[in-house]
């Protein structure tokens, strides 16, 4: 298979609004307070275990179609819980099949472009982003998602030549091709099959349409809606849009509004205010508290629930509403860790349901290829100073101000192995699975087997982009592990524009020209993962009974179904490789808050675990960093960038420049 446009029917469904109403009735749109936290022992507040019951979900599902049918567009409808498990899927009368992602600026598409898929992907796609990227301190909806992964920011005709969204590339995420995320099976015991954190059928969405859900005043899911058959991105956020997938999802969110001092719109990235939506309910077409309960339009002319391969089938013969599950349990596959598992009281881990730790701290596994591989007490002195640095550092993306960075931390050995993975109680859903994408990440960019696994692949395409980082870095030897690259020094590669964002510049060597560049085709990062992503497509069409493997990437294996990017790239900021002196011995990994506050805490993490250990591991000696590669541009030289940290970051110092001369 050459890539996803070969025949592909990959429909990028929009992912729904997703939202959530308190206590199952429609209330009318009144958000509710935030309510006071359980209480914990260290310096965070573990969120009330609050749920979507079946009464809610139905009550959503039924408000979203009411205002599709007031606007005539049959639509698909998800929801989903807090950690991705799927609780409805509903297709309306008439609705299209299928959806399309958008193609390229020049029509000559690459990856995941002009291709088509089952609407319902889109739909549980758009929901699950709503869900992941939000939390208790804030609340992003897809359109949010759109505005950050753009190649300029924010995104709009006259802010050309700006740089990139400070989330570019997270799309490629929870992908269905994942070892971290979980699938649904219809065949599994009812417990172990709602396991989360689950996968999206294709990765994140910048398709308005998705709208995370709240009750009494804590994040438990997400509404998302495909119904105009064109799964794209918001290329102008200088203008309002009247999009009906988003009226229809903000339409099934009311009475599960986030609270209002936690929306996007409240959120601020160097100066400018995120979008939560364009769509207010002034302008609802329908009256949400009027709506037909969901009985009257389940299984009738309005429509039906209807399974979804590998996300939705519960019941016999016909699926059902299922509620979703209280986020910090063991059903939920997440908890807080005990005192056995990791040092920290604030601590939360990834579970499988059964009590067990999934990624618990652990010694490097690559002892065939590194002399003297991470040790077990190194793995956790380095996961815990990393929690410490940013339990005491200051959140970007969280209100109120002055909120506590919340994060997941992923350490891996050189094989990409996980050495655990740990996370603050409230932090996003979606930074697990990409705080594990940036530590490989940065772990394969910087070993000696970048550019021999890459040109071992079976794709022209992916062969071709080391000869192309070469001829860029006038380096015949790079990425062959002479420099330490972290995901800030990846992501100058893999812009459509170097340096970022300067409009006529020509493309880094990792990303696509910007004439065949969108955000579902972004170079490497897309190309890796096409193949994966276009069997999955096959599978939820039904068209091939093997789903994707549980590996994304078709690298060489180490070991069988083992390869050191199984869960794809990650291309914006927020990871360090970890040297043993001039030894690469593993990589760190954060992600959840802004990226320059992920770049510090993996940057000071790796240097005070360090130190924790006698300095004999840390951060990679200076003369092997990226930033000491320049390259030419017209008349002058440009640096890469290796780590970037926020000044005056912490909340109990007043230091300004934490990461200077470490």
């Amino acid at each position: 298979m050459r890539r996803l446009q070969l025949t592909a029917a990959v429909t990028m469904a929009a992912l729904l609004l997703a939202s959530c109403g308190g206590g199952g009735t429609a209330s009318g749109g009144t958000p509710t307070p935030t309510p006071s936290p359980t209480p914990s022992p260290g310096r965070y507040a573990v969120p009330a275990a609050e749920a979507l019951s079946v009464a809610d979900v139905q009550g959503i599902v039924a408000r979203a179609v009411a205002e599709a049918q007031a606007r005539n567009l049959p639509s698909v409808i998800a929801v989903v819980d807090r950690v991705g498990n799927v609780l409805a899927v509903y297709t309306m009368t008439g609705a299209r099949p299928r959806a399309t992602a958008q193609p390229a600026p020049n029509g000559r598409n690459l990856d995941v472009q002009n291709v088509n898929f089952p609407a319902s992907m889109g739909a549980i796609s758009k929901a699950i982003t709503g869900a992941y990227l939000s939390s208790g301190g804030n609340a992003f909806t897809t359109r949010t998602a759109s505005m950050i992964v753009k190649e300029h920011f924010p995104p709009a005709p006259n802010t050309a030549g700006l740089e990139s969204g400070p989330l570019f590339g997270v799309q490629f995420s929870s992908l269905p091709c994942s070892d971290l995320v979980n699938r649904y099976s219809s065949a599994a015991p009812p417990a172990s099959a709602f396991i989360g954190p689950k996968r999206s059928p294709l990765g994140l969405s910048a398709d308005p349409g998705g709208i995370p859900l709240y009750k009494n005043g804590v994040v438990v899911g997400a509404i998302g809606v495909m119904g105009d058959g064109n799964y794209a991105d918001d290329p102008n956020v200088t203008d309002i849009d009247d999009d009906a997938e988003e009226y229809i999802a903000l339409a099934g969110s009311v009475g599960f509004e986030p609270p209002e001092t936690i929306k996007g719109s409240r959120i601020t990235i160097d100066g400018t205010s995120l979008r939560f939506t364009d769509a207010t309910p002034a302008n609802f077409k329908s009256t949400p508290a009027s709506a037909p309960p969901f009985s009257a339009i389940n299984n009738s002319a309005i429509g039906r629930l209807t399974a979804v391969r590998g996300y939705y089938q519960v019941g016999a013969p016909d699926p059902v509403v299922v509620a979703g599950t209280p986020y910090g349990t063991e059903a939920s596959g997440y908890r807080k860790a005990t005192s056995a598992e990791f040092a920290n009281s604030d601590a939360f881990i990834l579970t499988d349901g059964n009590g067990n730790n999934r990624f618990p701290v652990r010694a490097g596994t690559d002892s065939a290829e590194v002399s003297q591989p991470l040790t077990l007490a190194e793995s956790r002195a380095l996961l815990e100073e990393a929690f410490t640095i940013m339990s005491r550092a200051r959140a970007q993306i969280r209100r109120p101000l002055d909120s506590r960075a919340q994060v997941t931390i992923s350490l891996v050995d050189t094989r990409g192995q996980a050495l655990g993975v740990v996370r603050a109680p409230d932090a996003p859903v979606f930074g697990t699975d990409v705080s594990l994408q940036k530590a490989r990440t940065a772990a394969f960019f910087s070993s000696r087997f970048a550019a021999d696994e890459l040109q071992q692949n079976t794709i022209p395409d992916i062969r071709e982009f080391v000869p192309r980082v070469r001829t860029f870095l006038n380096d015949e030897t790079a990425l062959t592990g002479k420099v330490a690259f972290s995901d800030r020094a990846n992501g100058n590669l893999s812009r459509p524009f170097f340096p970022d964002g300067e409009v006529g510049r020509p493309n880094g060597p990792l990303s696509r020209p910007i004439e065949n560049f969108n955000p579902f085709s972004t170079g490497l990062q897309s190309a890796l993962i096409i193949t994966n992503l276009a069997a999955h497509i096959f599978f939820v069409d039904g068209m091939n009974p093997a789903d994707t493997r549980e590996v994304c990437t078709f690298l060489p294996e180490f070991a069988p179904g083992r390869n050191r990017l199984q869960n794809g790239i990650q291309i914006f900021p927020g990871s360090m490789p970890i040297y043993r002196g001039n030894t690469l011995i593993g990589a760190i990994g954060i992600s959840g808050d802004g990226i320059d506050q992920d770049d510090m805490i993996s940057f000071l993490g790796t240097h005070f675990g360090g130190l924790r250990v006698n300095g004999a591991i840390g951060n990679a000696p200076p003369a092997m960093r990226a930033d000491r590669i320049t390259v030419p541009v017209g008349d002058r030289q440009a640096r890469l960038l290796y780590v970037q940290c926020p000044f005056a970051p912490f909340l109990d110092t007043s230091d300004q420049n934490a990461c200077q001369d470490k």
